[in-house]
């Protein structure tokens, strides 16, 4: 393989490819990507078994052929390089791989590409189309609620599926609940639900974060496939039973407050900043336009604030995570945040003002 690429061609390709690549590997072979040049493009493979990212660009193909080499780095030294440089790759007379940019001049082991895993990716019963910040926006507004407690791998994921009508994504560790939803996208009519797991959310994310074109989502029993411009990620789904979570969505919580999100969330942050570290437990008290914090701590001392609110119900004294709080208000986009509220040990629901299609529950705390 011989080929010539511009540098920020190949600086894209292996940004969106190598963050796959776990850093630490036991199986050598999985450290590497694979290029394969021909036909003016040069296509970049990476893999963690889990997941698998192709990207393609164009290149100057003076020798076709297919290569692995190590991800991080080979992006690590494309990354240092100086802006419009021609970076030319070439497998050398000892086999290795030979990096040139200007005077820079490296060398690299490589590994048969014949080793190289592919994941098959067929079978695919759905297939949809969304735009990228449609796609943003579901899973920004979720993904924070996902559990990371590896033994309930049922919930170290987002929850996808189709609901009266709309496309649902819906996130839970068991403390605290979000969910999102849009108008069902065309062939998304009965789609089952499919849990994605996290690092799969997570790239995704990265590969979409700044894009606005469309991207098409596949689905089988077992498989999900993004494809974004050139970019194609084919992820396995967690084998496992989302619970309920309907069942946990408060649908009779009649005390109603009104807040400023931000003066809310600016309060909430400034007295926990002496709640313990494990519970950060926060207890709010709600009389009438009237909700005081307060968190004692025997060990660093007691905070609280009053704020304005609007509150007309009977009193109530209840306590949350302030981690939690902080979490929730982080995403609502409207200037007020709407809290229903039942009793001390009963679930809270919120909503955005400005956002009817996403709600979020917070379990209380006893303090």
């Amino acid at each position: 393989m011989k080929i010539s690429i511009e540098r920020s061609d190949l600086l894209k390709a292996l940004s969106h490819v190598q963050s796959v690549v776990e850093r630490r590997n036991t199986i050598p072979i999985l450290s590497n990507v694979l290029m394969t040049a021909q036909s003016e493009t040069l296509t970049f493979v990476a893999t963690d078994l889990d997941i698998e990212i192709s990207e393609e660009c164009p290149v100057s193909v003076a020798a076709p052929g297919d290569i692995t080499a190590p991800a991080h780095t080979l992006y690590d030294i494309v990354r240092k390089l100086p802006d419009g440089s021609q970076v030319a790759l070439e497998i050398g007379a000892d086999g290795r791989l030979e990096v040139n940019a200007g005077r820079s001049h490296f060398t690299l082991p490589l590994l048969p590409p014949g080793d190289f895993p592919k994941m098959t990716a067929d079978g695919f019963t759905h297939s949809f189309t969304l735009k990228a910040a449609e796609l943003r926006r579901l899973i920004d507004k979720t993904k924070f609620a996902i559990s990371t407690e590896e033994t309930r791998y049922y919930l170290n994921g987002i929850y996808l599926h189709s609901h009266d009508g709309v496309l649902r994504t819906v996130a839970t560790d068991g403390h605290r609940l979000a969910l999102a939803e849009m108008e069902l996208p065309q062939g998304a009519e009965d789609l089952p639900g499919i849990i994605i797991p996290r690092k799969t959310i997570a790239e995704v994310r990265r590969l979409i974060d700044s894009g606005e074109s469309n991207i098409e989502v596949s689905v089988s029993d077992a498989k999900i496939r993004f494809t974004y411009g050139s970019a194609v990620m084919t992820s396995k789904l967690i084998d496992g039973t989302f619970p309920d979570y309907d069942r946990v969505i408060p649908k009779n919580n009649t005390k109603e407050l009104v807040i400023d999100n931000k003066v809310f969330s600016d309060a909430v942050d400034r007295v926990a900043t002496i709640s313990a570290e494990k519970s950060r437990s926060i207890k709010l008290s709600l009389t009438k336009d009237s909700l005081a914090l307060t968190v004692n701590n025997p060990e660093h001392g007691n905070a609280n604030e009053d704020l304005v609110v609007d509150y007309s119900a009977d009193d109530l004294e209840i306590g949350f995570n302030a981690k939690y709080l902080l979490d929730v208000a982080g995403q609502v986009e409207g200037r007020d945040a709407t809290f229903f509220l039942d009793g001390p040990a009963a679930p809270a629901l919120v909503k955005d003002s400005e956002d009817p299609s996403s709600l979020y529950v917070l379990m209380p705390l006893r303090v």
